[in-house]
């Protein structure tokens, strides 16, 4: 087989502790090839961290794992089955602009609450659901690509990075006004699916399929002085992959995270997703 879809994706997945931290708050996931039965899905989410969210590392850990687990039941409706054709693409689309942020959103309140009932805090006073959820504040970021499709979604801060095929980068979920200071759109808000941005790209020719795919929490991207800067290194990141292998650049990316949570001060993951070979475009 030949063609920019023939070589399955690689994936590399990374999280360092910021300085000073207590602990890391940051969780992320990133599995699959990118075809129709094993699509690439990506996760990152950062934990608010504060006192008034002291669960927040567990929140990160389960919105990754509800995120798997809804994008996973999207990708598998999104395939033919038997003699039947997938689902329209216009229905593919409202189910994920509006009913797989509805059902992330809940069942994640609904596992946050699960874990609060198997590990209470003993003495304290009695709590309402709305003040356990609040203690596992969470961002989230996730991605889905199989051979016909390419969707993702954000909740909160953190970087989307896209780089296509001529090695543009572009980043699809930046919000079009930054957030100002420390507050962030949150999984523990009321109706959080309604403030879920979501990335909608069909792949209607496979030439133009991304070549790397990348969720960063804001770690990464405060460690910069520029977004510039920030750009620049995901796509020498972009470069190093295509030159050296995901395997090597593995191996020295917790360097590198490492060295941005140094200057940022926080927690600092990436999850990521590359398509190899796309020069060739040939199988090895």
């Amino acid at each position: 087989m030949s063609g920019p879809n023939a070589s399955p994706w690689e994936t590399l997945s990374v999280s360092v502790q910021g300085v000073n931290k207590q602990r890391n708050q940051d969780w992320s996931a990133a599995e699959g090839r990118g075809t129709t039965e094993e699509p690439l899905i990506l996760a990152a989410a950062d934990g608010h961290g504060s006192a008034a969210h002291a669960r927040s590392h567990v929140g990160a850990r389960i919105a990754v794992d509800v995120f798997t687990a809804c994008a996973t039941q999207f990708t598998r409706l999104a395939r033919p089955r038997g003699t039947d054709d997938p689902p329209s693409l216009s229905w593919l689309m409202h189910y994920a602009q509006h009913t797989l942020p509805r059902r992330l959103s809940a069942t994640w309140r609904e596992e946050v609450l699960r874990h609060w009932s198997r590990q209470p805090e003993e003495g304290e006073p009695a709590l309402s659901d709305e003040e356990k959820v609040l203690l596992y504040g969470t961002t989230l970021l996730g991605a889905v690509l199989t051979p016909q499709l390419f969707a993702a979604w954000q909740l909160g801060d953190g970087e989307l990075t896209v780089i296509g095929e001529d090695g543009t980068a572009v980043l699809p979920l930046a919000p079009v006004e930054a957030e100002l200071g420390d507050e962030t759109e949150s999984l523990c808000t009321r109706a959080a699916w309604r403030l879920v941005r979501v990335h909608w790209a069909p792949i209607v020719d496979p030439a133009r399929t991304p070549r790397l795919i990348a969720l960063s929490t804001d770690g990464l991207s405060k460690s910069f002085a520029s977004d510039e800067g920030f750009t620049q290194f995901m796509t020498g990141l972009d470069q190093r992959l295509d030159d050296e292998g995901t395997e090597a650049v593995s191996s020295v990316l917790p360097e590198w995270l490492a060295r941005a949570a140094q200057h940022s001060g926080d927690d600092t993951t990436l999850a990521a997703g590359r398509r190899p070979n796309h020069r060739s475009g040939t199988d090895r």
